[in-house]
């Protein structure tokens, strides 16, 4: 009987403490390497935020750095950063591939973030559901056409 219930209290205490590794995969802080377009394998991303809701889930608000994206306005013709996106936790599961480092620097405050949350709390705007190399492609789509891009 005193076996019983110690492998009860055993079990008891590893259900209740030990985290679901699925839960905690990404954290703040976090920076991955990805599925990315050709040409732009040093290419990586940046948790720069997590939030929950009803509608979406888990929203992971991430930066990617080291890309060529065409932006005919800069100076030499890219830009090499997309500072926010807002990105469902499915769409980034499909697109990292190895974590790179578990805490970097990020900046105190996220570029394009409150504009987005306004816009997302008015039902304007939304959640990418499609992979990081995906949205790059759009995004670089629209900063060439100027189609959807809000600067």
């Amino acid at each position: 009987m005193t076996n019983q219930i110690l492998s009860i209290l055993i079990l008891s205490f590893f259900l209740t403490n030990c985290k679901n590794p699925e839960t905690t995969k990404y954290t703040v802080g976090q920076e991955w390497n990805y599925k990315t377009r050709k040409g732009e394998e040093k290419s990586t991303l940046k948790i720069l935020k997590i939030e929950e809701y009803p509608k979406y889930g888990k929203v992971i608000h991430i930066s990617i750095g080291n890309l060529k994206v065409g932006k005919p306005d800069a100076g030499n013709g890219f830009a090499n950063d997309l500072s926010h996106i807002p990105i469902s936790e499915e769409a980034l599961d499909k697109s990292v591939t190895v974590l790179k480092n578990s805490k970097v620097k990020l900046p105190n405050k996220i570029d394009g973030y409150d504009y987005w949350k306004k816009e997302f709390d008015q039902g304007v705007a939304g959640v990418f559901s499609i992979t990081v190399a995906e949205i790059v492609d759009s995004m670089e789509e629209a900063i060439i056409t100027g189609n959807g891009v809000v600067e």
